[in-house]
């Protein structure tokens, strides 16, 4: 089985540069084997992944719990920091990249679920959300820190790593509150 994945990761590397993204980081191959994203990879991901941060927290801001939007509010500050930090990287000629400008699909099409959820399905999607685009984005800046192509943005991606695993550490004790007041509710209804 190993061999198996080592051979598809392989055969996927070396897939067609012409893809807007390679096919080893939108399959999620490359996250699998611990490789490094090309930096146009690296860019678009995490400008789609900021685009997704700030929209869906800001969604959050007006449909979420006490907690939730407490969250929201600073995922849509930091989201934003980087977004600018990362467009400026690039204006200065420092990276050379296109930044994407929409979401993909599959980020819209989770925006779209967030925007017809309402009370505690909105809160409860919008944690898991959290949790998995979070969990996405430490892998992508992890990854790409240790061994990007572009030294500014490989070092712009260490800086901005910590923050990115508060974030995730933030959206799980989220889960977590989220969690234990549904299974105390349930118990005090029995």
């Amino acid at each position: 089985m190993k061999r198996t994945m080592i051979a598809l990761g392989c055969c996927l590397l070396m897939a067609s540069p012409v893809l807007a993204q390679s096919v080893g980081e939108k399959t999620g191959v490359n996250s699998v084997l611990g490789v490094a994203p090309t930096t146009a990879d690296f860019i678009k991901q995490a400008a789609i992944s900021d685009m997704f941060e700030i929209q869906s927290s800001k969604l959050a801001e007006q449909k979420g719990d006490a907690a939730t939007k407490t969250f929201a509010k600073q995922m849509v500050a930091d989201h934003t920091k980087t977004s600018t930090e990362l467009k400026s990287l690039i204006s200065s000629g420092k990276v050379k990249a296109e930044v994407p400008t929409q979401l993909d699909d599959a980020h819209r099409s989770k925006l779209d679920k967030l925007t017809n959820a309402s009370g505690a399905d909105f809160s409860e999607t919008y944690v898991e959300q959290q949790v998995s685009a979070h969990k996405d984005a430490v892998s992508l800046f992890d990854r790409y820190s240790r061994g990007g192509e572009n030294a500014e943005l490989k070092n712009w991606a260490g800086q901005t790593l910590p923050a990115l695993k508060h974030h995730l550490e933030m959206a799980q004790n989220l889960d977590k509150q989220r969690s234990n007041t549904t299974s105390q509710s349930n118990k005090s209804s029995k």
